[in-house]
């Protein structure tokens, strides 16, 4: 017999949002990380970090979805979450090196505190947390393996650790999990335009040692209207229709199903895309006039081209019009690498223009249909 469902007017707490800009101090870690070693191998270890930590991250989502924050001890234990987020989070910059070992235990506290959480909820979800709780915590082991073996063994254990997650999102019995539609489309929301938000707080860290010229100045305001653009793309309309789909959804597994892949995995891609793109913001600083290496150019395109990759994945498993319309930007955006290589600027003003082309050759046909039904209201009217 599973839980009864909350009711659907259940809304994010200010306690959850609390919790979230926690999280988010990953993101801020991960773009520094990259930035000061933009390479390959940087960017392989970053993929794994955050993958680790947004499967952590999803699984408090999923729990306050299904069990409120609403009495001192769940308190007090998404209080020892959030401390454990905040270490691992410390330790990021090192966390293939010395200060692994802390990321590890820290990652470890985050998913046994997610447990004992789901364990508050009552016997089906303790049913529910038969599988899914061991191998949660067979990842988080696996980190912290990889923090005290040395290389390749490593690297063997963190690749392992988000495999095991990735079955463990298929072997458990994914249908008994409880999602309110509107929480749960909130919660994710929330935390994408905080991750937005803090890419921008992660630009202007760049300008610190930076003279606030012509060019800086120029560097920021584009910046921020792609990032604009990031914001357009995911709240324009989609995240009102996504919860229409979710809430639609009336099988238990399909719906499931759906949150996992649509708000798990695609936003992993929009969140990667997030913090390649800072990087590669941060990284014209200074330099508005100027080639910019392949490596950065690439970092500048390559963020947006995941950001909507991500969201297209995200928009096709929904079953939403617009997927394609991200592609071809996404693959438009990547055109522009070879002129980043040229001008710096030239690269950063072709980016947002593209973006923007994009969001008026799909909302067009909405406008002519917007146009056809007033005039026809005109006519009738006159």
């Amino acid at each position: 017999m599973t839980e009864p469902t909350p009711p659907p007017t259940v809304r994010v707490s200010t306690l959850e949002l609390f919790f979230d800009l926690v999280f988010v101090f990953t993101i801020i870690q991960l773009t520094e990380t990259l930035s000061h070693h933009l390479t390959l191998a940087v960017f392989g270890e970053v993929l794994l970090m955050l993958f680790v930590i947004w499967w952590m991250y999803s699984g408090y989502a999923w729990l306050t979805n299904a069990v409120a924050p609403n009495s001192t001890t769940r308190r007090t234990l998404l209080l020892a979450g959030m401390a454990g987020f905040l270490v691992l989070a410390l330790a990021i910059p090192d966390a293939f090196g010395a200060y692994g070992w802390i990321f590890g235990v820290s990652y470890l506290v985050v998913t046994l505190v997610h447990s004992g959480l789901f364990l508050q909820a009552g016997a089906g979800s303790m049913r529910m947390m038969r599988l899914l709780a061991p191998l949660n915590l067979l990842a988080a082991a696996l980190v912290l393996a990889g923090a005290l073996l040395p290389e390749p063994w490593r690297q063997v254990c963190w690749i392992a650790a988000p495999l095991v997650q990735i079955g463990a999102g298929h072997l458990h019995n994914i249908e008994m999990h409880t999602i309110v539609a509107g929480h749960f489309v909130e919660r994710h929301s929330l935390v994408v335009i905080v991750a937005i938000g803090e890419s921008i707080i992660s630009i202007g860290l760049g300008f610190r040692d930076v003279e606030l010229g012509g060019g800086a100045i120029l560097v920021a305001v584009l910046g921020l209207c792609i990032a604009y653009y990031l914001w357009w793309i995911y709240f324009a309309g989609d995240d009102e229709r996504s919860e229409q789909v979710l809430a639609r959804t009336a099988d238990p597994r399909r719906r499931a199903r759906l949150a996992l892949d649509g708000w798990g995995y695609a936003h992993y891609v929009m969140l990667l895309g997030i913090v390649v793109l800072a990087v590669g913001i941060k990284k014209s600083v200074g330099y508005a006039f100027e080639p910019l290496h392949w490596g950065e150019a690439i970092a500048l395109a390559g963020g947006v081209a995941l950001y909507q990759t991500g969201h297209a994945i995200f928009l096709r498993l929904l079953g939403l019009h617009g997927w394609l319309h991200r592609l071809v930007a996404a693959a438009v955006v990547l055109a522009t690498i070879p002129l980043g290589h040229v001008l710096a600027v030239a690269q950063l003003a072709a980016i947002p223009i593209i973006m923007a082309g994009a969001a008026i050759i799909e909302d067009l046909p909405a406008m002519r249909r917007t146009g056809s039904t007033a005039i026809s209201s005109f006519g009738r009217n006159a």
